[in-house]
């Protein structure tokens, strides 16, 4: 037993010594106004700036030691922040959700506060339907990325050319999160808002941003002083990819602002590490650290978009590997990789369904898990089948020539199997989740597409039953909506007042007209 002791602690020791060593110097808080009473209480947000300082002998974090430095030999950094939090913290719940900007623009509203008819796009700071708040979440928006609100350390190359050490932007999210739910004030010494209230921390990043978290996670960013940083990441629509950041850009764009497309299927940096979330917990693990809960959420459009199938398969065959036991990971049959109103550039109408409700559910169901070890649902997967030379479905890179893309299988109408179904699939109005076009334009491969179904069956083209023909009338889709929403809630993946939403809206918006009564009432 003392020898495992001895070795634990020498690769703490280790891996310690080569990470950056971190203190956040300064806090500072340019404006605070009122924003909101929610049932936690009111709630005031603070903006300002939060700075930093790194080691450079570190390397976890390349090219830092190239960087100009302090005259205490450091290399500093800042960022924009951004606090949402009630006026008395005491009335938190004990949660600090980190978000990780995606592009420079927040996300925790789009997911969580989006209410059912009106999207919310990335970058809105408005409250929304207050989910967060009710639920007495602080809230911190951490930016991270070069040209998007962090100003990151540079230097100048052999060549004379100015680089910005972009690595800085996990070390940013890091110690910002570290220092809120740990620290009593920075080192000029103003207080920390959240001082003692913090009991657990969790992330949450889409698309961009769940890549960054995961990236962060298998590179070690996810320890600060001998501790964990994150108890929980809640990881959106991520694909099977990582975030090249770990190097030295010329700017003034970062380099994560783009990822493989179908007019660029073998831009680099983003599947060439690690494709699963199994072999990213293993690679923590064998540091000796404890990995956060973890959920990964995908969209339909994702599979064929954004080659999420690797997630599950890996660079090689079509069969699942397995998830650590720290992990659960749900598709959300239906779904887009983003829910627009209107995408006037593609062929078809976007993807319309609200799946903000599975981010609200989930997100609850993992704090429980962080707070209280509380078992969330089981992983529930869309079973898949392979798209290989499907021109609508982005293939493998190049550099992986054993990866298969697959594509969740349909039913007889083309909507998905299995996976996480709200009552909008699993009581359908029409054809949920499909590609759009022209798939060369970024934005309408991930908007995905919805194919209404006819009102009549003289209406209808002949492929699939009419409105009519599968309701009885608008009181049995209304039941059937009822059905449907109770199921989510016994399954964990919608809120009781979520599906109370979902049923007044089948209720308030006639889809299947009255049939005639055959005679007059007695």
């Amino acid at each position: 037993m003392k020898s495992l002791l001895r070795a634990a602690a020498l690769l703490v020791l280790a891996f310690a010594g080569g990470a950056a060593q971190a203190k956040v110097t300064r806090l500072e808080i340019a404006s605070r106004q009122a924003y909101g009473s929610f049932k936690a209480g009111d709630y005031v947000r603070l903006d300002g700036r939060i700075a930093g300082e790194l080691a450079p002998d570190a390397s976890d974090i390349p090219d830092l030691g190239k960087a100009t430095r302090t005259a205490a030999g450091q290399v500093a950094y800042s960022a924009r922040i951004i606090l949402f939090i009630p006026v008395d913290p005491a009335a938190g719940n004990g949660a600090l959700l980190v978000d990780v900007p995606n592009r420079g623009k927040a996300y925790a509203n789009a997911l969580y506060n989006s209410p059912r008819t009106r999207p919310m796009p990335s970058g809105t700071l408005d409250a929304g339907t207050g989910f967060l708040e009710d639920r007495g979440f602080a809230v911190a928006e951490v930016y991270w990325e070069l040209g998007q609100g962090a100003d990151l350390p540079a230097f100048t190359d052999a060549d004379g050319t100015r680089r910005f050490v972009e690595g800085v932007g996990f070390a940013i999210v890091r110690d910002a999160a570290d220092f809120l739910a740990h620290a009593a004030a920075d080192t000029a010494g103003t207080p920390n808002p959240l001082a003692g209230t913090i009991s657990r921390t969790l992330a949450t990043g889409k698309s961009q941003d769940g890549r960054f978290l995961k990236t962060f996670l298998l590179h070690g960013f996810n320890v600060a002083e001998g501790r964990r940083v994150f108890d929980g990441l809640h990881v959106f629509v991520s694909g099977a990819g990582l975030l090249p950041i770990l190097r030295s850009g010329t700017g003034p764009d970062s380099s994560a602002d783009k990822t493989p497309n179908f007019a660029d299927p073998d831009y680099p940096g983003v599947h060439d590490g690690p494709l699963t979330i199994g072999a990213i917990v293993a690679a923590v693990e064998a540091r000796g650290e404890v990995p956060p809960k973890m959920m990964l959420l995908n969209s339909t459009v994702d599979y064929s978009s954004l080659r999420a199938s690797l997630g599950r398969s890996g660079a090689h065959g079509t069969a699942d590997l397995p998830l650590p036991p720290s992990v659960r990971m749900y598709d959300v049959a239906g779904a887009s990789h983003v829910t627009v109103v209107k995408a006037p550039a593609c062929d078809l109408p976007p993807g319309r369904l609200d799946w903000a409700p599975v981010a609200r559910a989930t997100l609850q169901r993992l704090d429980d898990w962080a707070a209280r070890n509380e078992a969330p649902p089981a992983t529930r997967l869309m079973p898949l089948q392979p798209a290989r030379d499907d021109p609508s479905v982005l293939q493998a890179p190049k550099n992986l020539p054993a990866a298969v893309v697959q594509v969740p299988q349909r039913d007889a109408d083309g909507n998905p199997i299995g996976g996480v179904r709200l009552p909008d699939i699993a009581v359908p109005l029409g054809v949920h989740g499909g590609q759009n076009a022209p798939l060369t334009t970024f934005t309408c491969s991930l908007v995905g597409a919805y194919q209404p179904f006819a009102s009549t069956q003289a209406a209808r083209d002949g492929r699939h039953p009419s409105l009519a023909e599968r309701y009885a009338d608008q009181q049995d889709y209304v039941n059937k909506v009822r059905v449907a929403a109770r199921a989510a809630v016994a399954d964990g993946f919608l809120l009781p007042e979520d599906a109370a939403v979902i049923v007044n809206a089948a209720a308030e918006s006639p889809v299947v007209e009255q049939k005639a009564q055959a005679g007059p009432p007695r």
